[in-house]
């Protein structure tokens, strides 16, 4: 159980909703399978196979999961169908159908097409940390995210939750960071960035794999470029690419983090996951919480 990405927001901290109370409120909102003229259905599933809990907790930290299941029905085949049937109808009429005729048509492919299609299940994680306040969603994009949000605002009325609002904006710290070649709170410079104007063109250089202490990456800086992401490791443990949105994007949990585990029986995946989201958890806590120090600490606005 490791994190790739985080969309980062806030709950009251500490938070008063117990894993139990939760639980009761996520068990409303289930996972059902699609229907037959159902294109997507979407609900709440255990977090691990061997748990039907839909909270799954461990040491105060909580793991959730949204599950959907997806018809695969490619546009593409539906439009070979309707063109198919259109021209069937045409030749038979004497004119090409109109609009409402092949809207018609459209919907009764669909109609006949989507119980046939082949299903794709998926779960989306959040790691919840009610002592700290802390929601976050392992989704590559804050619209993926999103729909678990607003699933978990579906489930839980009201919720308290807000995006995380720091004193410093991400692109200032990192302009800094850049430009002084280092980093702070005991973040490391890695060697990936992304730099982007804010003209109208909006013209971008990405480094990979490169010194970031190299001249020409501040003389873009200079030259009125910003950094939209910038690789980071923090104390040789975790590596993650910060973003001007706030975003947490390709987490990395290095050798040294990882060693605790190699003495656990690899057939064993209850103990191996039990082990892995504690230290994943603990990891996390200490990433949030020196992000936001180097952040100027929380906004005192969105406190």
């Amino acid at each position: 159980m490791w994190f790739k990405n985080l969309q980062l927001y806030r709950l009251p901290q500490p938070w008063a909703m117990t894993a139990a109370e939760v639980e009761e409120k996520l068990a409303k909102h289930r996972f059902q399978p699609c229907g037959s003229q159902d294109p997507r259905s979407e609900g709440w599933v255990a977090p691990v196979d061997w748990d039907e809990r839909l909270v799954y907790e461990q040491n105060g930290q909580w793991l959730i999961a949204l599950g959907s299941e997806d018809r695969l029905l490619p546009a593409s085949v539906v439009r070979q169908e309707v063109n198919e049937r259109a021209q069937v109808q045409a030749e038979t009429q004497g004119f090409r159908p109109g609009r409402k005729q092949m809207q018609t048509i459209k919907e009764e492919v669909l109609q006949e097409f989507l119980p046939r299609a082949f299903t794709r299940r998926s779960r989306m994680y959040a790691w919840i940390d009610p002592r700290n306040g802390w929601l976050a969603i392992d989704a590559s994009s804050p619209t993926r995210g999103e729909r678990l949000l607003e699933a978990l605002h579906d489930a839980i009325v009201p919720l308290p939750v807000r995006l995380l609002r720091t004193e410093r904006s991400p692109a200032a710290v990192m302009t800094q960071w850049l430009l002084a070649g280092e980093a702070s709170e005991g973040f490391t410079l890695d060697c990936d960035c992304e730099l982007r104007a804010v003209n109208e063109e909006k013209s971008t250089v990405r480094y990979l794999r490169h010194p970031l202490e190299a001249p020409e990456i501040r003389a873009h800086l200079q030259a009125g470029k910003q950094p939209v992401r910038l690789g980071l490791v923090l104390q040789d443990r975790v590596a993650v690419t910060l973003t001007d949105k706030g975003e947490l994007k390709k987490l990395a949990f290095l050798d040294v983090v990882r060693e605790s585990l190699e003495t656990l029986d690899e057939n064993d995946a209850a103990a191996v996951f039990d082990a892995e989201f504690l230290l994943m958890t603990a990891e996390l806590q200490t990433l949030l919480a020196a992000l936001v120090a180097a952040l100027g600490g929380e906004s005192k606005a969105s406190a």
